[in-house]
């Protein structure tokens, strides 16, 4: 698998415009083994999405966490795009650690591709999940979330 990194952020960003408005970076999307793909996506330290105890607010996470989990989608799953409109079903965040600073996005999917489109080809509706952890820029680990994907055929 091939993946166009400046393809899938640019995609991304034109396709949710709230990414744009928080300011994300798309860091990395590339393929992993086994037909994974992951995703690394940063949100800049930056006063307008701060909290009241100066880190990045609970919500500008989730959505940090919910866009490379999206990135991760679009980038496995860019070519049903014209027959599958992807959804998140449902997510899950646990805040573990307190967050200051840049933090950073890793999405990973969490079932190889190919198992998700043998399924959608055969007229299902499969859901996967795509695991994300966010951390601080030195890599200290701030939350975890689970976000469960479908592709719903057009």
């Amino acid at each position: 698998m091939t993946i166009d990194s400046r393809q899938v952020a640019a995609g991304m960003l034109e396709a949710v415009p709230f990414a744009r408005t928080l300011g994300l970076e798309f860091v990395e999307v590339a393929p992993e083994a086994e037909g994974g793909v992951r995703a690394v996506v940063r949100l800049p330290d930056s006063p307008a999405t701060h909290n009241h105890i100066g880190g990045p607010h609970a919500g500008a996470m989730f959505t940090l966490g919910e866009t490379a989990s999206g990135a991760v989608v679009l980038a496995a799953f860019g070519q049903l795009l014209d027959r599958a409109v992807p959804l998140a079903v449902r997510a899950d965040i646990a805040y573990r650690k307190l967050a200051m600073g840049p933090v950073l996005a890793t999405a990973r999917l969490g079932r190889p591709a190919a198992e998700v489109i043998e399924e959608f080809a055969a007229g299902q509706r499969p859901e996967f999940p795509v695991a994300v952890e966010i951390s601080t820029e030195s890599g200290k680990p701030t939350s975890v979330m689970t976000v469960i994907w479908t592709l719903r055929p057009n």
